[in-house]
């Protein structure tokens, strides 16, 4: 008898595990062959894995395999697994969300998220009195009522998060605002639910204040544990196992302890995860390990489940639940719809933009399991046939979204395009996005020290994107990004290229971030130079950034002179320059022997006098926009130098120079002499220019007047010492009567004529060199304020 029992209990406990796990093998492989099959017509993944799910589904209900594969004690090891797996990427999602994206817009994204919460609550709460008495509900109809509000308002952020990644609009303005309404909408929808199922409950206030006092403890360890890790054996690329470990085991214990009393816990995890801090190798590790496991297993997992419990012959075979399920999609659609394009409206924005928004926010997930689910049962309980056609209107609400989504981003290319490849057009308030690029530790100090001088505006915000550049120098071509938004990690083998040099970066990376506490997303592209541009390029493009900076392809030596490094990365800057989707700048450090360099801007509090020259022409224009944001930098004094063409014999013997400098005076500026191109932008734009900044003694302003290239080659050396950073604009290939015969021996025509002369070992500057060349398809304009 005792045997017997033993046998029973062993089984089971095997047979579901065993079940489980092969009901997990089938989604992935099911999945994967949705995935790629999919992927052909543009359809994003998470579709496909539901599909997956619902593909398996009908298999569940034979008598066999559901005794075999599907016994009904393998939900309780889905719960607890399902636990785990969603403390983990709600945690994953808050510690890779921007969120100061989300606050500079918060009156926005509330209130599209409030405009489709309201409506949905609304239409949830008038279609609830019907569906109350057609479907069997064992509660008071006032839960029920709330419960359907909550269930029609409700929006899966994980789902949103995979959609804007799946179709690369993560970056777009769009997407950020769907993904943030999204999280909005969630965390009030499950902080409502929590209240909701807690109300009638003993304790339940000082519950909460326990819940929130336990979130709050583990926030501060895990900002001393995180700089404590850091500080720790700084040879190390990520932490290992145990250190990373002890991490999430303070977020399992959290979350098991607001299980407990009563409460979900997904806010939590996502709130750990939003405030735990972003610099140094412990951020660093939790994304690369957690990211390659949840993006490529669990929310595969997660998806394909979700289609998997649904009983699809059970509930078309009826009349009355097939009505049922349409109408609960017309109402969570036309909810959503309504409620986002009214928000959009009021906002100002597009009624397509308003369309796709409201798609997007249409997506269900878990969290509406839970309303139905054993988190519930206290408070309403549902037979199993009104519960499939909840999870039937849930999934095919999915789905439907999925594809709308999916083709609206195929279709409008003017929506989801990057409509700021380059700085000049934009507003100064626009948010600038930055790829700056690096191939060796040597010239990170000047990379960042740039990068530094651009965020040190409050007014004007910026995103920095650093790329590692890596040669492969084996014959298998991979390329392969650090971070990438689809989360192709990398392996063992893979993430040994670079070497040190990895190490050294990321030590720069994480003291930057420390001093400065500006937030940089590291990525790496590791590809033959022949190809390694490619990379560039398609990163700055699915990240939709204005600027690319990289480095020139020479280096300093101690005793000033230049020295070519190897020649495939001068190849690679030069392909850049060609087919780069948004502006780009070469950095040339020279100011090594300088005291206080502008690769000393972080170490050093002194001020760095920088100087703009202006010629004419769109590249000028571009440095002269770039040049207004470095400007607002306190440490930063910024000087504009404008080269005119002499019209008189008495100009052509003497340089006549006029400045201004920080005074509250008046100051009229001549733009008297035939300028080097005769172009009516480029006086209206100078004109708008000095009106806005420096007439107003923000900026600096010189004016020489030269005959020619020799004059203007005598005007530069005489100002090389004066200045830690030049910025110029590489210009046209054709010659003007300013710069006339400054390139009759250029060696590196990528930077133009002046950036050449700058850039050359026999010209003697003492300050380092940005060349700025804008991208040609821009709209020709004014300087903005």
């Amino acid at each position: 008898m005792d045997e017997t029992h033993n046998m029973f209990c062993k089984d089971d406990l095997v047979n579901p595990m065993s079940s489980m796990g092969l009901q997990v093998s089938c989604i992935l492989v099911v999945s994967h062959f949705f995935n790629v099959l999919f992927r052909t017509v543009g359809q994003p993944g998470p579709i496909a894995q539901i599909l997956a799910g619902l593909i398996l589904g009908p298999l569940s209900h034979i008598p066999y395999m559901k005794r075999k594969f599907f016994p009904a004690s393998s939900i309780n090891y889905y719960e607890v697994v399902s636990f785990f797996c969603r403390i983990h990427f709600m945690f994953l999602f808050g510690l890779e969300m921007n969120i100061h994206y989300t606050l500079r817009h918060l009156r926005l994204v509330t209130l599209v998220a409030c405009g489709g919460a309201i409506m949905g609550g609304i239409f949830g709460l008038s279609g609830s009195f019907y569906l109350y008495h057609k479907l069997n509900i064992h509660a008071p109809i006032y839960y029920f009522c709330m419960v359907m509000m909550l269930m029609v308002s409700y929006t899966s952020s994980p789902m949103v998060i995979r959609l804007s990644a799946e179709l690369r609009l993560a970056t777009s303005d769009v997407g950020r605002i769907a993904v943030s309404s999204a999280l909005i909408t969630e965390m009030g929808c499950l902080l409502f639910f929590n209240v909701m199922v807690t109300w009638n409950k003993q304790n339940q206030i000082s519950y909460g204040i326990y819940c929130t006092i336990t979130t709050t403890i583990v926030i501060l360890i895990n900002k001393h544990l995180a700089v404590w890790l850091n500080s720790r054996d700084r040879n190390q690329k990520y932490l290992n196992a145990p250190e990373s470990l002890l991490i999430l085991f303070l977020l399992l214990t959290s979350s098991m302890i607001i299980e407990i009393l009563g409460y979900n816990s997904i806010i939590s995890c996502f709130i750990i995860g939003l405030l735990f801090p972003k610099e140094g190798k412990t951020a660093r590790t939790l994304i690369h390990k957690l990211g390659y496991s949840i993006y490529n297993f669990v929310l595969p997992v997660y998806f394909g489940y979700l289609g998997l419990q649904c009983d699809l012959i059970n509930v078309f075979r009826s009349l009355d639940r097939t009505t049922n399920v349409a109408i609960l999609i017309l109402l969570s659609i036309g909810s959503k719809l309504g409620g986002t394009l009214l928000a959009c409206r009021y906002l100002h924005i597009s009624t397509n933009e308003g369309i796709f928004i409201g798609f997007m926010l249409n997506t269900r997930g878990y969290a509406d399991l839970l309303f139905f689910g054993a988190a519930a049962k206290q408070v309403i309980s549902v037979d199993t046939e009104s519960y499939n056609v909840l999870l039937v209107s849930i999934v095919f609400n999915t789905i439907i979204s999925g594809i709308v989504v999916a083709s609206l981003s195929k279709g409008d290319d003017k929506m989801f395009s990057n409509n700021h490849t380059a700085i000049e057009p934009q507003q100064m308030e626009n948010e600038l996005r930055i790829l700056a690029c690096v191939y060796d530790p040597r010239q990170v100090s000047t990379i960042l020290s740039t990068i530094l001088a651009i965020h040190g505006s409050k007014t004007s915000p910026s995103i920095t994107y650093f790329m590692h550049l890596i040669e492969l120098v084996k014959k298998i071509k991979s390329n392969l990004l650090f971070h990438e938004k689809e989360n192709d990690e990398l392996s063992d083998e893979e993430d040994s290229f670079g070497g040190n040099d990895v190490v050294d970066i990321n030590n720069a990376l994480d003291s930057f971030t420390a001093e400065t506490k500006i937030l940089v997303y590291q990525k790496r592209a590791v590809s033959s130079f022949s190809s390694l541009y490619e990379d560039v390029c398609n990163e700055a493009e699915n990240l939709r950034v204005s600027i690319i900076l990289i480095p020139f392809h020479k280096h300093q030596r101690i005793d000033g002179k230049l020295e070519s490094g190897k020649d495939g990365i001068r190849t690679t800057n030069q392909k850049i320059l060609r087919h780069a989707p948004c502006s780009v700048g070469v950095i040339i450090e020279r100011g090594l022997t300088m005291s206080f360099g502008f690769s000393e801007l972080i170490q050093s509090d002194n001020m760095q006098n920088v100087a703009t020259l202006f010629i004419g022409g769109p590249d000028d224009r571009e440095a002269i926009a770039w040049s207004l944001r470095i400007s607002k930098c306190p440490c930063v004094n910024m000087t504009i130098i404008r080269f005119l063409l002499s019209s008189s014999p008495s100009e052509n013997e003497q340089i006549v120079e006029r400045s201004v400098q920080y005074e509250e005076k008046e100051i009229l500026m001549s733009l008297s002499g035939e300028e080097t191109v005769n172009d009516e932008i480029d006086n209206n734009f100078m004109v708008d220019f000095y009106n806005r900044y420096v007439a107003s003694g923000n900026i600096g302003y010189v004016e020489n007047f030269v005959k020619d290239g020799k004059q203007t080659l005598e005007c530069l050396k005489q100002i090389g010492d004066i200045y830690s950073l030049f910025i110029v604009g590489k210009g046209s290939r054709r010659n003007s009567s300013i710069t006339i015969g400054m390139s009759d021996w250029e060696e590196c025509p990528e930077l133009g004529t002046v950036g050449d002369v700058l850039a050359s070992s026999d010209f003697d500057i003492h300050g380092s060199v940005l060349v700025i060349q804008q991208h040609r398809n821009v709209k020709k304009g004014l300087i903005h304020s």
